[in-house]
């Protein structure tokens, strides 16, 4: 049964009044690549790559894109292989092509056919991009080079046989340095197949032994003509090469990426035929200076022995007489000689003899006889003033002890006197108004004391004698007066 509803996008009528059958995926992905590709012949679009990326395939995938748009492509193996440069992200480019829908994911690409840079010739790019990425490796580093040889003894040459650059190159190291041993490899410079063949004889010549140096180059051209030089390959087996390498391409103006990488560049082909004999007439000319200096000396050498041999020629010609003369020298000096000897002698002689004296004088037997006759006399002398000095010492404490004995209170007292002392003895009486009758007072004798009480007392008169005694000094009544 027919539904009666209308199909969408369909107008009303142009409704057919039988509808055909729906379509695949794949038949109208087909529809639309076949409508695309039969409406759109060539196309020529300006934009810049992204998303670039390159297959083992050797297809190159990317979007071309604008401020506004971007569109799918791609370059197959067969154009990219022509291409003198490689695309990457960020290059601006003017693809020449096609329209196509990619009917498997139902996408519309462009396929190019030529791939140009905008604004820059695609040489130039090639160069630009292979120049940078060697750059960023370090191949074009000062560091990296080495020295040329001082004086090369087999010189290795890579360019075309039927070239000017190689007649250009053998006139100037034949010319310049004959003794060199010369190994040429023929090789395309220019053409399609040039890079390989320039690698092939560079890698030849550098197994060929005792090699020193070699030099690569062609004469000028054209940018095209050049841009075998230009080989990434060549650039890599020149930096492998076990020996320096001298890159003569072009002109002076001409520049490539086998100057970079070189050891050396020369300006032009003769330029590096120069180069290498250049070292080697430094080494003639300081042999040459060498030689020179060896001749020079060796003259004043010859000169100096040849006035050598004249003096002594002259001096041989009188000799009896020198030798009368050297006689008479050797008697005058061996007769100072046995003077200065014996002076010398009698010298140390003396000072022989004065050395013993002064040992004798200190001879330890005599110097110990000597301080022990010195010790017996100060003993001595010690002995009898000790001796002296205790005798008087005696007599002097016997004088005082008499003049004490004297002196003393207890010899006063012997001949009869006697000390009163008030009761407490702390003082002597010695008037009777000192005591009152009733008063103890304490006498001192010769032989004891007396605890005495006081009657009476009594002073002395004007009539009695100051040494009269008393009747009861006499009893023992009173104390003798101070």
């Amino acid at each position: 049964m027919d539904d009666p509803r209308p199909l969408p996008f369909d107008d009303d009528d142009d409704v057919p009044e039988a509808t055909a059958p729906p379509l695949s995926v794949s038949e109208l992905n087909a529809l639309v690549k076949g409508l695309v590709e039969g409406s759109f012949g060539g196309v020529t679009v300006e934009g810049e790559i992204s998303n670039c990326k390159a297959w083992s395939s050797g297809h190159v995938y990317f979007t071309l894109k604008d401020d506004f748009a971007q569109v799918r492509a791609v370059l197959f193996r067969t154009q990219a292989r022509q291409l003198k440069f490689r695309l990457e992200d960020g290059l601006r480019v003017v693809i020449r092509g096609r329209l196509s829908v990619y009917e498997v994911k139902g996408e519309y690409q462009l396929i190019a056919d030529t791939v140009a840079p905008h604004g820059l010739g695609a040489l130039q790019a090639a160069f630009e991009q292979l120049k940078r990425r060697l750059q960023a490796e370090g191949l074009f580093d000062a560091a990296r080079k080495r020295a040329l040889p001082a004086l090369p003894r087999r010189i290795g040459i890579v360019t075309s046989a039927d070239g000017a650059a190689l007649r250009d190159i053998l006139r100037i190291l034949i010319t310049r340095h004959p003794s060199a041993s010369i190994v040429i490899r023929s090789a395309r410079v220019q053409g399609e197949d040039a890079p390989g063949d320039l690698v092939k004889a560079l890698r030849l010549i550098a197994k060929v032994p005792e090699i020193d140096v070699v030099i690569i180059g062609r004469g000028g051209g054209s940018a095209e003509d050049l841009w075998a030089f230009n080989d990434e390959n060549l650039a890599r087996a020149i930096v492998a090469c076990p020996v320096p390498v001298i890159s003569a391409v072009g002109h002076e103006v001409d520049f490539t990426i086998a100057d970079f990488v070189a050891d050396v560049r020369a300006a032009t082909p003769s330029n590096a035929a120069e180069l290498v004999v250049d070292r080697a007439d430094h080494v003639r000319a300081r042999i040459d200076r060498a030689a020179d200096r060896l001749r020079r000396a060796v003259d004043r050498r010859l000169a100096a022995g040849a006035q050598r041999h004249e003096r002594c020629a002259y001096r041989l010609d009188n000799w009896p007489v020198k030798i009368a003369l050297r006689d008479r020298d050797r008697d005058v000096l061996r007769s100072r000689l046995v003077r200065a000897l014996g002076t010398r002698l009698t010298a140390e002689r003396a000072r022989f003899d004065s050395l013993r004296r002064r040992l004798e004088r200190r001879d330890i037997r005599r110097v110990a006889a000597d301080l022990r006759g010195r010790l017996l006399q100060a003993d001595g002398r010690l002995l009898a003033a000790v001796t002296s000095r205790r005798h008087r010492a005696e007599r002097l404490a016997g004088t005082l002890a008499a003049r004490l004995d004297a002196m003393s209170p207890l010899a006063v007292l012997g001949r009869g006197y006697a000390l009163c002392w008030n009761a407490a003895r702390t003082g002597i009486i010695r008037s009777a108004s000192q005591v009152n009758p009733g008063d103890r007072v304490q006498v001192t004798l010769a032989e004891g004391e007396l605890g005495c009480r006081v009657e009476d007392t009594r002073p002395r008169g004007p009539e009695r004698s100051e040494g009269a005694e008393r009747p009861e000094d006499q009893r023992g009544g009173g104390a003798p007066r101070n």
